[in-house]
């Protein structure tokens, strides 16, 4: 799978020095074949849905609003499709000699949506922000690198839903930023870390603009983001469209040639599938598995039919803070009775491939991610099934109805039933957003669909922010001392071998314990409309809108 591989200048504690180009999804050696005039003027629809939450990257933790932010935004680097080292994109250089202190300097001149200058302070505002317990932002653990993130963030006593409140914090900013000057800024982690500049391109990252910290509603605010990327937001319709359209004041490598570009938001992909067919839909990131079958989807696209590689898993969490399954011989014994190579080749046609890691293939540094429980085994499932003293009542695995999960999540269910001889059934949930609504606020009442899109391109992605206590994306709320102290160890650690062995050593735990359950990694199946020209993805397979073209 062709994933982005870790910069080799982070592994030295010399000068951490990222490739000074821009990133942009583009071929500029390749012949032009669209209409210049006709694209500068035009529009395109794309697929997406409705976001959890309101678009702000202190608090969005999911493809739906995600997607939207990284077409609204762009961070320090970015990321480039295909492999390859990260590139710098706001930042103009990125440099440590003991990669514990860094220091960013950003280019000069790039603007928000509103006119006003990106600088350091934008940054360093943000991060503080998201990290300062008081508001409340899931993103926040990205920030427990830092210096005096502890002081900024307090953890509440006994959960979120427990009767206690969490302390007020003792500071208001992490002493481990600083202002240098308006397009300098200095980071100091609590220990070296070797991985640290490469995460710096995922959305929690982004600067934030004056107008955000002014505004008393940050949540309204979300609902009329301004960021600094190549399109800025128009307006948002729930669960109908959000539209964007070009910012002619950008000044970085990956421009937007269109002018307007809407977001649908559906509620089933075979309702988008039927317009893309129709050419009324210009991108579908992901056809329908119906259409996978024969490769149909093949057949019905002919030469608009893109095969894209991504770092994506499809998993199965569990609500661990539902005592039905907190018992790890149970989670043990589900998870042993998927039989992921059905699923592979029935449901998914072979474009999908069994899990058997802990994190995606070809992911940097996750050697020694290996999932024992991700083969079928039946006999071992019954066997830990009863070490567990056996599940009374009905499981009931839940996915969200408006992409295409219902046909696996069935098949999943229909496996454990049939191996534990026990009541499983498969539930679909309206929309995404309602889904998420229900994880975030731990209703979950049955172990539900969990996919994982990488952040970043590195191993500790799918530990830290998963399953380290308190992480970003830990919605199951597992937690396990020993693996928050080997992940702590490893992220402390300036050698990137020696960290990568410390996040094997906890990723042992975890597969020990079954917080959640690597199904199939993913292969993404995409098309396009005829009236494009040119499109391609970005490393996680969102269309890279720089490249579309009218034809």
């Amino acid at each position: 799978m062709r994933v982005s591989k870790r910069a080799s200048a982070v592994a030295a504690i010399a000068a951490v020095a990222l490739v000074a180009a821009g990133c942009g999804g583009g071929d500029d050696s390749e012949e032009n074949s669209g209409n210049a005039d006709k694209t500068a003027n035009g529009a395109i629809t794309i697929d997406g849905t409705q976001p959890a939450n309101p678009l702000l990257p202190s608090n969005t933790s999911e493809t739906g609003g995600g997607d939207v932010l990284d077409w609204l935004w762009t961070g320090l680097i970015n990321y480039p499709p295909g492999g390859g080292d990260p590139v710098n994109a706001v930042a103009e250089s990125i440099d440590s000699t003991d990669a514990q202190t860094y220091t960013i300097k950003i280019k000069k001149g790039i603007k928000f949506h509103d006119g006003t200058e990106v600088q350091a302070k934008n940054f360093v505002d943000a991060w503080n922000f998201t990290a300062n317990s008081a508001n409340g932002q899931q993103q926040a653990s990205f920030f427990s690198d830092i210096e005096g993130y502890a002081d900024v963030h307090a953890e509440d006593p006994d959960g979120e839903e427990g009767p206690q409140k969490a302390p007020a914090p003792k500071a208001q900013t992490m002493s481990g930023l600083a202002v240098v000057d308006p397009y300098t800024f200095t980071v100091k982690l609590a220990a070296a870390n070797s991985i640290f500049p490469v995460k710096l391109g995922y959305s929690a990252y982004y600067p934030m603009p004056d107008s955000f910290f002014a505004a008393s509603n940050k949540d309204e605010w979300g609902k009329k983001p301004i960021g600094n990327g190549a399109v800025k937001f128009v307006s948002w319709t729930d669960n109908v469209e959000i539209k964007l359209t070009r910012f002619d004041d950008y000044t970085l490598d990956d421009k937007v040639k269109i002018k307007d570009v809407t977001v649908k938001l559906y509620q089933e992909d075979t309702a988008a599938y039927a317009d893309l067919l129709a050419n009324n839909l210009d991108f579908q990131q992901q056809v329908p598995s119906s259409s996978l079958a024969g490769e149909k989807w093949k057949a019905d696209l002919g030469n608009r039919a893109m095969t894209v590689d991504i770092p994506v898993q499809q998993l199965i969490a569990f609500p661990i803070y539902d005592k039905r399954y907190q018992n790890k011989d149970l989670r043990r014994a589900v998870s042993l009775a998927i039989n992921r190579e059905e699923i592979a080749s029935k449901i998914f046609f072979n474009t999908r491939k069994p899990s058997t890691s802990w994190a995606a293939p070809g992911t940097p540094g996750a050697t020694g991610f290996d999932c024992t429980t991700c083969k079928y085994d039946p006999e071992g499932a019954k066997a830990a099934l009863q070490a567990a003293g056996g599940f009374q009542g009905e499981m009931v695995l839940y996915y969200n109805a408006d992409a295409s999960h219902k046909d696996w999540m069935e098949a999943a269910a229909a496996s454990i039933a049939s191996t534990l001889g026990i009541q499983v059934r498969a539930e679909g949930m309206p929309t995404f957003a309602v889904f998420r609504q229900n994880i975030d606020g731990q209703k979950m009442t049955g172990p539900y669909r969990a996919g994982w899109q990488a952040d970043y391109p590195n191993g500790e992605n799918w530990l830290g922010p998963l399953y380290v206590t308190g992480g970003g994306s830990n919605d199951g709320k597992y937690s396990n001392p020993q693996v928050d102290a080997l992940y702590q160890e490893g992220s402390r650690l300036a050698d990137e071998k020696a960290a990568e062995a410390k996040f094997a050593e906890a990723i042992k735990i975890v597969d020990a314990e079954v917080p959640s359950i690597p199904v199939v990694s993913v292969t993404q199946q995409s098309g396009v409309s005829n009236r494009v020209t040119g499109v391609k993805t970005n490393w996680v397979g969102s269309i890279d809108l720089s490249t579309v073209e009218l034809v």
